[in-house]
């Protein structure tokens, strides 16, 4: 799945079972090791990953290991050693004296097509008003006609991106209005403009293409790594839609929250999905409880706007839907 596994388990490096409270294991990292090697190494059960990430909010960069540092877990935290150990203090187990072999460390890779929820109107260069021979669906290296002349600016061998404009999205608990929904499907090059209209090539797409997408000033989507970055403040939000529209979900999907960057959310994020426990009527007074939540997933944060932001599911134990619960740490 992701960085985020890589930090559970500098976590379990010394948890080989639940020791004492005065038998703390301390482990120095060797040149090769990566947080994601050691969890695969140690963690016997992967289902502890959300509590894990929960009580670890000081690590926000996995790169942050080198060689010769040590590192001890307590109570289900990593603590970078440095100050002296009494030497009964630091009795490694046999499993954890052994090379460790590198494991190559994993990324958050996304192409840059993710799109999200655009809190402004739409501000479009022109629209693809035709495919050649009368085509409605249209990929890369197809032909199209704009609307784009030299009317607009339009100049032989210019770059745009093709963008869809989809319905508006509203929050489906307040009724506010969070944006429109935009994703990009993909760029062309205008090959012959006249003074209203233009002939183009699909130069690169992601989707299908139809009459009626929009186009905008030429930006580069590219394929980029996200480094994981854990939130520096308490956040809570909900899956408000989807890059497909589909409302059930799983890992890999494209999914966009109510969270910005005006509630503190930052790109590389990690964020939980989470449901609360329904209590089964008559069983107990629910005014009287407070279960934990019930984790169902996890999102990493790819891009951010003001109110709004992308994630990537990258974990999903059940199916996710529309409407769930994100959170920074799970109760």
């Amino acid at each position: 799945m992701a960085r985020y596994m890589l930090l559970l388990l500098l976590l379990v490096c010394g948890l080989g079972g639940h020791a004492a409270a005065d038998d703390t294991t301390i482990y120095v990292i060797r040149k090769g090791d990566t947080l994601w090697g050691l969890s695969e190494q140690f963690l016997k059960d992967p289902k502890f990953w959300p509590d894990l990430w929960s009580k670890n909010r000081q690590i926000t960069n996995p790169h942050l290991i080198y060689p010769g540092q040590r590192v001890r877990v307590v109570d289900g935290r990593l603590e970078t050693v440095t100050e002296a150990v009494a030497p009964k203090a630091v009795a490694a187990k046999p499993t954890v004296e052994q090379p460790l072999e590198a494991v190559e460390e994993r990324t958050f890779t996304v192409l840059g097509n993710e799109g999200g929820l655009l809190e402004a109107e739409v501000q479009h260069s022109g629209v693809i008003i035709a495919g050649q021979h009368g085509r409605v669906l249209i990929g890369e290296e197809d032909t199209v006609f704009t609307d784009i002349g030299t009317n607009r600016q339009g100049t032989e061998g210019e770059r745009y991106t093709i963008l869809r404009s989809s319905s508006e999205v509203y929050h489906p608990t307040t009724g506010e209005k969070l944006g429109r929904r935009v994703v990009p499907l993909g760029s062309l090059q205008l090959a012959r403009v006249t003074e209203s209209g233009s002939r183009a090539i699909i130069s690169r797409s992601f989707r299908e293409v139809a009459p009626g997408d929009l186009l905008v000033p030429y930006h580069n989507l590219e394929r980029r790594e996200i480094a994981l970055k854990a939130s520096g403040r308490p956040l809570s939000g909900m899956i408000v839609e989807s890059y497909t529209g589909n409302n059930a979900l799983a890992a890999g999907d494209i999914v966009y929250l109510d969270l910005g960057i005006s509630h503190g959310l930052e790109e590389g994020n990690l964020l939980y999905i989470v449901r609360d426990v329904k209590i089964e009527k008559g069983a107990v007074d629910p005014s009287l409880v407070q279960l934990p939540h019930e984790v169902v997933g996890a999102v990493v944060v790819v891009s951010v706007g003001n109110r709004t932001s992308t994630a990537l599911v990258i974990k999903s134990i059940d199916a996710i839907f529309k409407t769930d619960m994100v959170i920074s740490a799970p109760r």
